[in-house]
């Protein structure tokens, strides 16, 4: 079979020849690999950069994915931290983290948006107690899993959703997807009583963000929930020590380690059919696996799936 197998941290995927892939146990299977996105912590983990990352090289990248099971069943998969991922024409995965999809979905839709949305549906049901009518800020909400963010909240009843960004352009395309409201960072302070920030961008910018919300919201003993996600402006943040003590602020992280494996297979069911049923607005590029060193180095705004 061919694979895209990572070599070196500091280089694309190179596409070859690998040995095919052995279940090592009962709850193992062998399938065949239909779609699987290209997400932000596939390239982390790829470049042993993520938190998680523990596989040696050479590795398969590729953390999830629509699959066929060896009874002909579509299944989405997430694996475990692995040498074989999802980039491949087979792979192994663990049958218990894997939930079975109709037989006319389509595969690279799903590929495409599980793993980004995931990250908000997850926050939101299983890190903090989310209220139908709370008021949510997404900072980052111009990118894939930003966007997906917003429908989500929205999706959950919030009661008004303000979407963060930079990019003015993006930022208006995000009211045709249920934003109430948009913002710019130096905007921040017209979204001080929101009730839940679902945080995508972290360092500096997060920080500043903070402490302008803080600084004017109406009430500081208001309950604010800030759930950290992502960290594409910084792994660190100089949050102020004040921000804890002037506000009834809580940060919590979501992310593997904070979110039992259980929680998040115990979501994936829903979360499939509202990707399915057009609850969630999802673009993908579809790329064949052939070429994934080119796609690997490009930036699109569209959510790259390879497919054999």
């Amino acid at each position: 079979m061919h694979a895209a197998v990572i070599t070196a941290f500091d280089a694309p995927p190179t596409y070859r020849e690998h040995p095919e892939p052995v279940a090592g146990n009962d709850h193992e299977l062998v399938v065949e690999v239909l779609a699987a996105g290209l997400h932000h912590l596939v390239r982390a983990k790829a470049n042993g950069t993520h938190y998680s990352s523990a596989a040696p090289l050479p590795l398969v990248p590729g953390v999830d994915g629509v699959v066929r099971d060896p009874a002909g069943r579509l299944r989405y998969a997430v694996l475990d931290d692995t040498a074989l991922g999802t980039f491949a024409d087979r792979t192994v995965i663990d049958v218990r983290r894997s939930v079975p999809l109709p037989d006319d979905i389509d595969p690279v839709r799903i590929a495409a948006a599980m793993n980004p949305a995931m990250s908000s549906w997850v926050a939101l049901r299983r890190r903090i107690s989310f209220r139908a009518g709370q008021r949510v800020l997404v900072l980052g909400a111009t990118g894939n899993a930003g966007r997906m963010a917003v429908q989500i909240a929205k999706q959950f009843d919030a009661a008004h959703v303000i979407g963060c960004g930079r990019d003015t352009a993006r930022l208006a395309g995000l009211t045709a997807l249920g934003a109430d409201e948009t913002v710019t960072f130096d905007e921040v302070d017209r979204a001080a009583d929101v009730d839940v920030v679902i945080d995508y961008v972290w360092g500096e910018p997060s920080a500043n963000a903070m402490a302008a919300l803080l600084t004017a919201r109406a009430d500081r003993s208001a309950p604010l929930s800030w759930i950290q996600i992502g960290s594409v402006a910084g792994a660190t943040a100089p949050v102020p020590s004040v921000a804890l003590r002037g506000a009834r602020l809580q940060i919590v992280g979501s992310g593997i380690g904070s979110v039992p494996a259980r929680d998040f297979l115990a979501e994936l069911p829903e979360l499939a059919a509202a990707v399915a049923n057009g609850a969630i607005d999802v673009r993908p590029h579809t790329v064949p696996l052939a070429e994934v060193a080119q796609a690997w180095v490009t930036r699109t705004d569209d959510r790259v799936v390879f497919v054999p």
